[in-house]
């Protein structure tokens, strides 16, 4: 095999069946659910090394800084992050990125990829990719196919041509996907052995998937073409046009080309595979003891059997007393306990909780920005105390309030702090007061992190209450920007 191939991390989602550890504002991409890495960070090391170019990603506007933070924490450079205008699911996203890598190589090779799968065996997984590469080079579009541990009624299938090995290590004849079944037809494709898991993992040239598209989806090939064609750089990010997305349709690459092109194969892989699409899968996933129980720091089980109890926080302490096939999930503002079985209602229970108007349906109490982060600690009609952390190096933008003053006492690290154009360090344990329509700013000019307590006071408190004048991040207006 020639050339490198391009890993293409996909990361616009916001797995609610994760929640309360997944959420819009930071879904499961970006947390750390299995190891010491994000699921997001384990994808981009395990598509890296002698045989993968650097990664394009795809995400949506509000994750963009989270993107390039933790892959400069891998020391890892993308070669690309292209901002979707709103999410379209996966057709218009993989083809964004085909058009852009065609530019300058229509026969590179393309391995798609969720940012939020878990694949133990790196190695096995990169030898599988390998493996199918030269199918791929000769124009096929190849998916990959888990052999089956269950009769899984989560996933969809791919049903394998007559003649084609399941166990085989070379690509395969492909037949057709199937829908997601209901338990007894799963356990009729599984006793089979001729019907794969389909893992949404794709490996292609971008001159075939953009070929494809121009014969069974060409209503998505213009508006993307015309969205790519007058795509603007911005402090390093691909932002898709808005305009022309707008006329994009929401469809999954399935359905718009796979389940309709002819020169398909199929790569069985066998080495350990998940998705992480609901709590029970985090369980399984996670090692289960003796007595089929995940316990995470901070939880403690007494008598309790096949049960994850989950805390993230040390200011939450989690006890289970007697439990089986429990699921439960404490966060700072939101506790999760269900039975294992209906983990995967999780995703109902976000609805009735937006339904209500819970911000903690969607939102953390941690706030991610581009210069670090902050956190909610109390809130009044009136008042609100935040913990704010900032990066070594970083600043926020110079902005002012129509309806808040601030005080702020730093208790680590120094501020440089700058009220209607006069400067002053303010270091542990000093404070400084920011009077209503002030024009401030704050930055961290040291090598270490910044952390300040922020006390609010005014009428109206919310994060849109913002006019910036100046933003190294290029945000614009708004909450975020």
């Amino acid at each position: 095999m020639t050339g490198l191939i391009y890993p293409l991390l996909l990361c616009g989602g916001s797995g609610t069946r994760l929640w309360p550890l997944s959420r819009k504002s930071f879904p499961k991409q970006f947390a750390r659910i299995t190891g010491d890495d994000s699921l997001f960070q384990q994808a981009a090391k395990r598509l890296s090394g002698a045989d993968f170019a650097a990664p394009i990603v795809v995400t949506g506007n509000d994750f963009r800084f989270i993107v390039t933070e933790q892959l400069a924490a891998c020391e890892l450079a993308p070669s690309a992050i292209v901002i979707e205008p709103e999410g379209r699911n996966t057709a218009p996203a993989v083809l964004a990125a085909a058009l852009g890598l065609a530019q300058h190589d229509p026969l590179a090779l393309m391995l798609v990829a969720p940012s939020d799968h878990v694949i133990p065996d790196q190695e096995a997984f990169r030898a599988a990719v390998q493996a199918a590469a030269p199918r791929a080079q000769a124009g096929y579009l190849v998916t990959f196919g888990i052999m089956p541990t269950r009769a899984e009624t989560g996933y969809g299938y791919l049903e394998l041509a007559e003649g084609a090995q399941s166990t085989a290590t070379t690509p395969q004849a492909l037949k057709r996907f199937v829908e997601k079944p209901d338990a007894a037809r799963a356990a009729e494709m599984v006793a089979s052995g001729t019907y794969l898991w389909n893992a949404g993992i794709f490996l292609f040239t971008a001159q075939a998937l953009i070929e494809a598209f121009a014969t069974h989806a060409p209503d998505i090939l213009a508006p993307v073409r015309a969205s790519v064609t007058q795509a603007r750089r911005d402090l390093g990010f691909t932002r898709l046009d808005p305009a022309h997305w707008a006329d994009v349709p929401d469809i999954s690459i399935d359905y718009a080309i796979m389940e309709k092109a002819s020169h398909l194969a199929v790569m069985p892989y066998s080495a350990g595979w998940s998705d992480l699409g609901g709590w029970e899968a985090v369980w399984q996933e996670s090692g289960p003891d003796a007595s089929g129980n995940v316990i995470s720091d901070h939880a403690t089980a007494l008598d309790c059997t096949g049960t994850l109890l989950r805390s993230e926080t040390d200011r939450v302490e989690l006890v289970g007393i007697g439990l089986e096939d429990i699921v439960a999930i404490a966060t700072g503002d939101a506790v999760l306990v269900a039975h294992k079985s209906k983990a995967q209602d999780v995703k109902d229970a976000v609805a009735a909780l937006k339904a209500r108007g819970a911000l903690q349906a969607t939102q953390f109490p941690t706030d991610h920005r581009p210069w670090g982060w902050f956190e909610s600690l109390a809130m009044g009609t009136r008042f609100q105390v935040k913990r704010i952390h900032v990066h070594p190096g970083a600043a926020l933008s110079l902005q002012s309030h129509h309806h808040r003053s601030e005080h702020w006492i730093v208790v680590e690290g120094t501020a440089k702090v700058t009220i209607d154009g006069q400067v002053q360090l303010v270091t542990e344990n000093q404070s400084v007061y920011v009077p209503l329509g002030a024009v401030h700013r704050m930055e961290n000019p040291g090598k270490v992190p910044m952390v300040l307590i922020e006390v609010q006071t005014g009428s109206y408190l919310g994060e849109d209450d913002i006019i910036r004048y100046e933003d190294i991040y290029a945000r614009g207006q708004g909450a975020k920007g």
